[in-house]
């Protein structure tokens, strides 16, 4: 699932490819664009910014795309055939002489003048990944709404850009708080510390090909299961309903809140997991 981490790797990738060269191809599939044409211009840089992707072209022109759910970019060899889904599923190609990125599923694609690109990301908050990156005031947003759900204001984009459902349910779990306890009763620190958690654990995951939060030694049962030979948990809760807490073997618990749009009128969910022995705080 794309997030912060996910996305910054793949504006590295997408940079390497691209950034310097020129493009002899250029294809967007989507009605708004299907006409333009920016081939023999040079690709100045791939950046990203919270969960965006900002591709700037020469000539001051960004291509801006978001990945939601399950979109992606996938990068070829010149020659090399494309694997990342079927062509009805493409949104974009960027090509020059060597590579080809394929955007796949975009949901979010569009061409802006570079100098704009503030109307896409401009009400982003603090970027953990990004040279922008401010716990101070991370932390200020995140508890400026003291009645807001955790959950709710981890996942806002305003407050701090690049968490997403996987991390929001793994940080609750860390913080021994579940997802509903509003912001204005955090136990002391704690506002402070899942910041902090939250910045450590993308920087840590940013380069990974999976996503990782437990530790070496999360538990007795990651433990167990290294020993017998089998892949420890890569996570504490998120996807493990009905499977044992590796902190204290109760069953994980799963159920449905709002993602950052719902939480302001969209009606919209996503799910959450959480441990109803080690989290206090309300439950769902």
């Amino acid at each position: 699932m794309p997030e912060g981490d996910t996305v910054w790797l793949t504006a590295h990738r997408l940079r390497r490819a691209l950034a310097g060269h020129v493009l002899v191809r250029f294809d967007l599939r989507v009605p708004r664009h299907a006409t333009a044409d920016l081939t023999g211009r040079t690709v100045l840089d791939v950046v990203s910014r919270g969960k965006h992707l900002l591709t700037r072209i020469e000539g001051g022109v960004t291509l801006h795309s978001h990945l939601r759910m399950d979109g992606s970019w996938q990068v070829y060899r010149a020659g090399e055939r494309w694997r990342g889904g079927p062509a009805h599923q493409i949104r974009a190609v960027l090509g020059t002489r060597t590579d080809t990125a394929v955007g796949y599923r975009l949901p979010v694609l569009e061409l802006m003048r570079t100098a704009d690109e503030g109307a896409a990301v401009g009400h982003l908050g603090p970027d953990l990944l990004g040279p922008d990156w401010d716990p101070d005031a991370a932390v200020a947003h995140l508890t400026a709404d003291p009645a807001r759900p955790l959950g709710e204001a981890l996942l806002d984009q305003r407050n701090l850009a690049g968490i997403g459902n996987v991390y929001r349910s793994e940080l609750a779990f860390l913080a021994r708080v579940t997802p509903w306890l509003p912001v204005g009763e955090l136990p002391e620190g704690v506002p402070e510390r899942l910041v902090a958690t939250a910045h450590r654990l993308l920087e840590a995951n940013k380069t990974r090909p999976e996503r990782r939060t437990t530790s070496s030694t999360a538990s007795g049962a990651a433990s167990g299961a290294a020993s017998r030979g089998r892949q420890a948990p890569r996570l504490y809760v998120y996807g493990r309903e009905g499977l044992p807490c590796l902190r204290c073997g109760a069953t994980v618990r799963r159920a449905d809140q709002p993602d950052e749009a719902g939480a302001h009128g969209t009606g919209r969910t996503r799910p959450v997991y959480w441990c109803p022995a080690c989290q206090s705080g309300p439950i769902h």
